[in-house]
């Protein structure tokens, strides 16, 4: 009868300790917390993170943008040996490339990343990807959102609150988003009152989409244009990228090109074709680089940028007050603490003027 007591009271014990929210860990108990991640799934972590890691394309930008890279325990392989060529957050934290490698890109090795200890994966893929790094490793994992400045805002802004939430930086999210939303409006409001009949005809063409491409390479939702209400000859497409063809350009006729720097200085874009001779843009020299978003995944800053120069192109009344450089860096600054424009057009051209 006494050893049966005995025994209720250890399960009873059991059942508290575990409804008290608390992991064991060797002599510690660690107090944890639930939060619910970008995939709807209810993950138990350590109310208080001190080791990260972030892997998947894009992954590791938001946490350079929340001011959080000192928790890294170790990144995926390109940002060691990949260099630092276009993409900001790398250059304003070149000592990423020193830290221990957690395997390749777009997922990294698991066996790597429990060699590092990490307190918490971040992931930037699919929900049953993070369970199963969850599962395997032992680490509890959490998914983001990387999104974009379009339709997929929210999914970004989640990403940066549920960040924020984790790591106790709800302020800094904070500031991103509302930083990110007047730079946004301050685009539209410059634009708004500007009649289609006094619109240029903008065409971007060789823009980065898993590698570089020619001049056919396109937007139909170019986020620099739709900023400034910009007249875009492909935005009837009907689709995101797409490969037009070049008598589709030849019929829209332009009056004003954008050329991809990512593209350009690859030299997969040959402006010396003789088939655009009979382009407006071209006669005009009207051709303008434009440094490339699209470099592992989506650049923020390089978005916002980029649509500055992009209004001051198409409307430079309107924008006559812009820096373009000033302004490059301070959104560069915002987002990832470090001015980068000269290291961006060291590396890439920057925003240029083009000779057909």
């Amino acid at each position: 009868m006494r050893k049966i007591t005995i025994l209720a009271v250890i399960l009873l014990f059991l059942v508290s300790f575990t409804s008290s929210g608390c992991i064991e860990s060797g002599e510690n108990d660690i107090e944890t917390m639930i939060v619910t991640d970008m995939a709807g799934r209810d993950v138990e972590i350590p109310e208080n993170v001190e080791s990260i890691v972030a892997v998947g394309s894009g992954c590791l930008r938001l946490i350079a943008y929340m001011n959080s890279t000192d928790l890294l325990a170790g990144v995926e392989e390109y940002e060691i040996t990949g260099g630092l060529m276009g993409r900001p957050y790398a250059l304003a934290n070149p000592q990423l490339s020193e830290l221990p490698s957690i395997g390749p890109i777009h997922g990294g090795d698991m066996e790597l990343i429990v060699d590092q200890e990490p307190d918490l994966i971040f992931r930037a893929d699919s929900a049953e990807e993070a369970d199963e790094y969850q599962e395997q490793t032992g680490i509890p994992a959490i998914n983001l959102a990387i999104g974009d400045l379009g339709e997929n805002r929210d999914g970004f802004y989640g990403s940066l609150r549920l960040i924020g939430e984790i790591l106790d930086k709800e302020a800094r999210a904070d500031e991103i988003i509302e930083y990110i939303d007047s730079n946004i409006q301050d685009l539209r409001d410059r634009t708004d009152d500007i009649s289609s009949e006094n619109k240029s005809k903008v065409y971007v063409g060789g823009v980065l989409h898993r590698g570089a491409h020619d001049l056919r390479s396109t937007y139909s939702d170019y986020a620099p244009f739709e900023f400034v209400n910009a007249d875009n000859v492909a935005g009837g497409l009907g689709s995101d990228h797409a490969m037009v063809d070049e008598e589709a350009i030849l019929k829209w006729d332009p009056d004003i090109i954008f050329v991809d720097m990512g593209s350009y200085t690859r030299d997969t874009i040959d402006l010396d074709k003789l088939v655009y001779e009979e382009l407006k843009a071209f006669q005009n020299g009207d051709l303008y680089g434009i440094l490339p978003y699209n470099w592992h995944h989506i650049n923020y800053g390089t978005v916002l940028a980029s649509s500055f120069y992009v209004g001051s192109v198409i409307y430079s009344e309107e924008f006559s007050d812009i820096d373009l450089v000033e302004k490059a860096d301070e959104i560069y600054e915002m987002l990832v603490g470090e001015p980068v424009y000269e290291y961006m057009e060291r590396d890439l051209g920057g925003f240029i003027e083009l000779e057909p």
